[in-house]
């Protein structure tokens, strides 16, 4: 009897206790598929210049309030693991190009939703894939066919503002014309002029500071360090030498435990006076090397504090590494890990360094002169009511930032509002016409896919979506006299009155989508897609560190006896 005994579950005998299986016979492609649903419709909202807000309240019990992709995924702990796989697409198309996150889960969301129906259909996930990499592989090719601009120029304003403008305008409708403003100017202050590919995101910096509103937000060339400095004096006015110590300024402790034995009052006076006039000699040699400014990666003491205040040094602590790795680039000083005078090569030079009042918070500006041709770094300092929506234009700043690196990659622009993707629905859906077979299937939902975003647009601006999107497809078919580019530049007018006007030529607006961004996403999308379709089983160990069991309240007063 004993050998036809069925083990409790199935693998029981295979893997330790606690392991979860899903195979294909229980529909694991089903249920990924309606997970990765659930993300990218939980996103989908979010797309386009109305996108709607999301409160997302993290671990840390912290509120964040965005319409960003990046940032929803980053605090929202996803675990499951086929949802992990878009959610990695999307980090990766955030880390490139720091934009169309959103884009990428979406657009996958949608080619799984459509997938499963074909599965229904009876197709096999491996067809599924063959149709969309063919298709994948038509449309990135059609692409460069829909480029209808580009920026000719990057060290020209205007040329700038017609891709900074859209990205911006697309996370905060209604203030871009401001925010792109700024980015362009701190770009353009940043810009190598010899090289412009060597343009560094990091160069352009963001402080909030609470107070005001949007429109008293300027941009500063050099660093603006929320706090005022340590010491009594508080701005340098003339071209000054800067030393940069990422060691605490104080007395220098040992490592190690010391005893010193003192036998009378005098021995002890004596004892700290040395200390004393070793911190008197440090700080006198570093004043007879000419520094006037001096930025501390660590704390200052209080005794540093006095010898440097009688020298009438300013120093400011950085507690962050990394803005002090941005000062050093600002002054062409070296960080130094001892306490001490500096060799001249070490040293860096700043112009001006000032305390002043922005709302009412003091803050410190290095500051780089008008005649110096490109700055090192540029500060965009914003103000606003309130820290969520600080936090916000900050993000749309990054975008719009992130956004000039990829032009500098390549410079040709599509047109936005939805109109490259009316086109792909009916390009694609004519490539699906021509391949034989049942691969025709996948190719047609694959096209039907990139419908989400004119759908999402005209969606969230109130529109009514079923007259806007066949008037949207009647623009781009094109009749027997016009020829296939002419539909091309109609995308949706989200602030459209009526169904008449709720068309817009987008050559005339500059509504602009950055090719080399969306290319990107529609490949990572893809691509994440077919992995999600080649999975067949999952298998989930047990998570380390024992049962977690939840704790229940007990019962009676806490004082009780158990």
């Amino acid at each position: 009897m004993s050998s036809l005994k069925l083990p409790s579950a199935p693998n029981s005998g295979l893997f330790k206790q606690g392991y979860q299986t899903q195979s294909n016979a229980d529909g694991a492609i089903n249920r990924n598929i309606q997970a990765c649903r659930e993300i990218s419709s939980m996103v989908a909202t979010s797309i386009g210049p109305c996108g709607k807000n999301k409160i997302i309240v993290n671990h840390l019990q912290k509120i964040i309030i965005t319409n960003d992709a990046a940032t929803m995924l980053r605090e929202l702990d996803v675990v499951h693991p086929a949802v992990k796989v878009l959610v990695m697409a999307s980090d990766q198309q955030e880390r490139e190009m720091g934009d169309n996150s959103n884009y990428v889960l979406v657009f996958a969301g949608e080619l799984l939703s459509l997938a499963e129906k074909l599965v229904i259909l009876g197709l096999t996930p491996t067809e599924i894939i063959q149709g969309y990499t063919l298709a994948n592989k038509f449309a990135l090719n059609e692409l460069k066919s829909l480029v209808v601009n580009q920026v000719e120029d990057v060290t020209v304003k205007s040329e700038l503002l017609k891709i900074v403008k859209p990205i911006v305008s697309s996370k905060q409708f209604g203030s871009a014309e401001i925010i792109s403003e700024l980015v362009t100017e701190a770009v353009l202050n940043v810009l190598p002029r010899g090289n412009p590919q060597a343009f560094n995101v990091d160069s352009v910096r963001v402080v909030k500071i609470m107070g005001s509103s949007l429109e008293s937000s300027f941009v500063l060339r050099g660093m603006v360090f929320p706090r005022p400095p340590d010491s009594h004096v508080k701005s340098v006015k003339q071209k000054s030498k800067v030393a940069v110590f990422t060691c605490p300024i104080d007395i220098t402790t040992t490592e190690t435990k010391g005893t010193v034995l003192l036998h009378n009052a005098q021995e002890m006076l004596d004892f700290s006076k040395g200390e004393e006039q070793q911190l008197d000699t440090l700080v006198k040699e570093i004043h007879d090397s000419g520094v006037r400014v001096i930025i501390a990666g660590a704390g200052v003491g209080e005794l540093a504090l006095h010898y440097l205040d009688r020298y009438g040094l300013l120093v400011i602590k950085v507690p962050s590494k990394f803005d002090l790795r941005r000062v050093c680039r600002v002054c062409g000083a070296t960080p130094s890990p001892r306490l001490g005078a500096l060799s001249p090569e070490e040293l860096g030079e700043i112009d001006v360094v000032e305390t002043t009042e922005i709302g009412s918070d003091q803050v410190t500006v290095f500051k780089q002169d008008k005649n110096t041709s490109s700055s090192l770094t540029s500060t965009i300092v914003i103000r606003g009511a309130t820290q969520n929506n600080l936090d916000d234009i900050e993000r749309a700043i990054d975008d719009g930032v992130s956004a000039i690196k990829g032009v500098l990659k390549d410079s040709r622009l599509l047109p936005g509002a939805g109109a490259v993707e009316a086109e792909l629905v009916r390009r694609v859906t004519a490539y699906g016409e021509k391949t034989p077979g049942l691969l025709q299937l996948a190719i047609k939902k694959f096209a039907e896919a990139f419908e989400f975003l004119p759908r999402t647009i005209a969606d969230t601006a109130g529109l009514d979506t079923n007259e806007v999107i066949p008037k949207l497809y009647a623009a781009h078919t094109p009749t027997e006299e016009e020829s296939s580019s002419e539909g091309l530049s109609i995308g949706i007018n989200i602030e459209a009155e009526s169904l008449e006007d709720s068309l817009v030529d987008i050559s005339q607006e500059g509504i602009y989508d950055l090719f080399i961004s969306k290319k990107n996403a529609i490949d990572l999308a893809t691509e994440a897609v077919n992995t999600v379709l080649s999975v067949d089983q999952i298998i989930v160990a047990k998570r380390a560190g024992g049962p977690v069991m939840p704790q229940q309240p007990r019962p009676g007063n806490w004082d009780q006896a158990d």
